[in-house]
């Protein structure tokens, strides 16, 4: 089965979802710049979230680099994953105009967290695909990153609900992990 069409499907879904959590940014009805005071929590749910959609982006392309073939179960995989990003302009918007209060921001870490186990899901799914190449063992071999994220986002949802604010520093954290995409994935398709 073809991975191209996998791909083309998800890069759309993913170009969509940041659209739509773009038109969650209002314009202010005044013209001063205390008009959008009320708007810098929005814009900074929206900022992580599109860092976020950007990393699951381009980890996917690279993973699908080193993949060689798909299955039935790698779509579903794939369909599952995409659910949970699905959500981010949901849990953006719920976060952002509710400034940060305890429940959006543990909600919006469930969905952080979902879409995380979604991601582990699809790597095992594509890496257990038969006629795989050797370059995806290698490439999604070690996954310690995987592993602190997930951590650090069921810790965060906890502490979402008695300090959103440092929760939202753990979610800013993880991203940070991931900005630099996976070299393991790069040096297999090196090889």
């Amino acid at each position: 089965m073809s991975k191209g069409r996998l791909e083309a499907f998800s890069d759309g879904v993913i170009a969509i979802l940041i659209t739509i959590m773009v038109l969650d940014l209002k314009v202010p009805a005044q013209t001063d710049l205390n008009a959008l005071r009320p708007l810098v929590p929005v814009f900074v749910s929206y900022v992580l979230s599109f860092v976020n959609l950007g990393i699951y982006w381009n980890n996917h392309h690279h993973l699908l680099q080193a993949a060689t073939v798909v299955d039935g179960r790698v779509l579903w995989a794939n369909l599952y994953l995409l659910f949970w990003l699905s959500l981010f302009p949901f849990g953006t918007a719920w976060m952002g105009q509710d400034g940060f209060a305890p429940v959006p921001t543990a909600i919006y870490g469930v969905v952080l967290l979902a879409a995380a186990v979604a991601y582990t899901v699809l790597v095992r799914a594509l890496r257990g695909v038969s006629g795989q190449s050797p370059a995806m063992a290698h490439a999604s071999g070690n996954d310690r990153k995987g592993l602190v994220s997930l951590g650090v986002y069921a810790s965060a949802i906890v502490v979402a609900l008695v300090a959103p604010l440092v929760a939202f520093g753990m979610y800013v954290v993880v991203a940070l992990i991931w900005f630099i995409p996976d070299r393991g994935i790069e040096r297999a398709l090196g090889r």
